[in-house]
């Protein structure tokens, strides 16, 4: 399917609730809040999920599309969601319309639209938008913009590419606040945040002359360093800055006692084929997944698995 045949789709379609994944990222929540603009444009009736996991940082740029509580959809879209594994807290229903980057994804919506060499969601969004309503707001760029630059780490990850770039030029020139985004999501941090990042740092473990960096960010480090969970995102990111680095994973322990992974990888490792021993999947250079064991454990397996998709 082409975003075209996605809009066509979208046009014959109302009552929209928007979906975001569960930790939701820019990525999920800018491109869903982007559309949801775009349909209400159209004349439609669109809102997005109001995920309970939904940081400060982004609510201030996307409050005035959440549902009310008595909203009853029509049609429920799923933004940047693999799996239903992925869906948000809460949710429950039934997805009949999907948009996506993720290679893994499953398919388990009625009509699903797949790019897989987007570097982000929202350049598929993007191209829907455009389809849907021949041009793009200023706010949807914003929106956009923040999507494209949280899943490229600010155009600093590998996934950048040069349609990554052109998708950006072309969100400046429909009005994106692009100075904002950029300094609300990458250049200010709290003091927890700093505290946090050193922790992990000091505890970094490395192996095969650190070509491997295991990173580990348990509840005690989360608590001793007061952070919120507007403090933590892509943490996944700092222990692949070490250099001659070619495979990170950063473990999080949740509070239930599971521990929550992130793989980053250069071409030359799989990393999706790593998660997915453990039933996650995203990209061959960043995936993801759940282990239900604590951290240190979690490494074991995982160094195991990293072996089996990377030998010696």
């Amino acid at each position: 399917m082409t975003p075209a045949a996605f809009a066509e789709l979208l046009k014959q379609r109302d009552g929209f609730l928007i979906l975001s994944h569960k930790n939701p990222d820019g990525d999920t929540l800018g491109s869903g809040a982007a559309l949801c603009s775009a349909l209400r444009r159209l004349g439609k009736t669109a809102y997005i999920y109001s995920n309970p996991q939904i940081t400060e940082r982004t609510d201030a740029y996307i409050r005035g599309y959440y549902a009310p509580a008595d909203f009853v959809p029509e049609t429920i879209v799923a933004v940047d969601i693999a799996t239903p594994g992925l869906f948000p807290r809460g949710f429950e229903g039934h997805v009949e319309l999907c948009v996506d980057h993720h290679p893994s994804n499953s398919f388990y919506a009625d009509e699903t639209l797949v790019v897989s060499e987007k570097s982000a969601c929202g350049e598929i969004i993007l191209e829907v938008i455009e389809a849907l309503c021949g041009s793009v707001t200023p706010e949807e760029a914003s929106l956009l913009y923040i999507a494209l630059t949280t899943d490229t780490g600010c155009f600093q990850y590998m996934n950048t590419n040069a349609d990554t770039m052109n998708c950006a030029a072309k969100l400046i020139g429909y009005g994106a606040e692009y100075h904002k985004v950029v300094h609300d999501y990458f250049r200010k941090v709290s003091m927890a945040r700093v505290m946090l990042e050193g922790m992990i740092y000091s505890g970094m473990r490395y192996y095969r002359e650190g070509k491997l960096v295991v990173a580990f960010v348990t509840q005690k480090m989360l608590h001793d360093a007061g952070t919120t969970e507007n403090d933590l995102d892509d943490l996944a990111g700092l222990p692949g800055r070490i250099a001659g680095n070619q495979v990170s994973i950063l473990i999080r322990e949740l509070e239930n006692g599971d521990s929550k992974v992130s793989v980053r990888s250069t071409p030359a490792v799989d990393s999706c084929a790593i998660c997915a021993q453990f039933g996650g999947g995203g990209h061959a250079m960043a995936a993801g997944c759940t282990l239900h064991c604590d951290p240190y454990e979690a490494e074991k397996q995982l160094l195991q698995a990293t072996e089996r998709v990377w030998p010696a």
